[in-house]
């Protein structure tokens, strides 16, 4: 596993909420996040058709437009029942003429599911895979999921994208109803970025 020698890292993201948990989980590395918005840089268009693939179409335009080490995130959540879907198209559930609308998609998804008639509980997982990739090319990828249930009405008003509507395994509040600090302890994010901990800190 490569090191990251530097300090700076670009996360390749233009969602606003996946910017603030990165940098709550790597301020503490004492690696400073920069972002899109910092460049001023173009949303790529996503064409894969796996989390990994979409995360490298990220990573490498942010990093051949800035020439720094950028960091991307591709995730999504995965229903059981809806033969896992949206996965890769959690985003695009979302979408909208004016911008993206979680609470059309999280509908979307319940009323899917009662159409079906899928049995209580209603089983989910957020998945999520992190790509560092250098300015050399050179990539390095981590992943990690968050098991848990999915709840109606929503709950909560916190997180982002489909948080209200998920409550992980072992806790009785949804994502929406905890802090960051609990979230980030437990998230799929948090868990790839555990496996990510030894190429930031230079662990062999």
């Amino acid at each position: 596993m490569r090191r990251l020698k530097g300090r700076e890292l670009l996360i390749a993201t233009h969602n606003r909420g996946k910017l603030e948990e990165f940098r709550a989980l790597l301020t503490p590395l004492g690696i400073t996040c920069l972002s899109n918005a910092d460049f001023g840089l173009p949303e790529p268009e996503e064409t894969e058709d796996s989390f990994v693939g979409n995360a490298r179409i990220k990573a490498r335009a942010a990093m051949e437009a800035t020439g720094l080490p950028a960091l991307a995130d591709d995730s999504g959540i995965e229903i059981d029942g809806l033969d896992g879907a949206p996965g890769v198209h959690t985003a695009d559930w979302a979408e909208t003429p004016k911008g993206r609308d979680f609470v059309q998609a999280m509908t979307r998804a319940w009323t899917e599911l009662e159409a079906r008639g899928v049995a209580e509980p209603r089983t989910a997982r957020f998945r999520a895979t992190l790509l560092l990739m250098w300015p050399d090319g050179h990539e390095e990828v981590f992943e990690g999921a968050a098991e848990g249930r999915l709840v109606w009405p929503m709950r909560g008003e916190t997180g982002h994208g489909y948080d209200p509507m998920f409550q992980p395994e072992g806790f009785d509040r949804t994502f929406a109803e905890m802090s960051s600090d609990e979230k980030n302890a437990i998230s799929h994010r948090a868990v790839a970025l555990r496996e990510m901990r030894r190429c930031l800190e230079g662990a062999e």
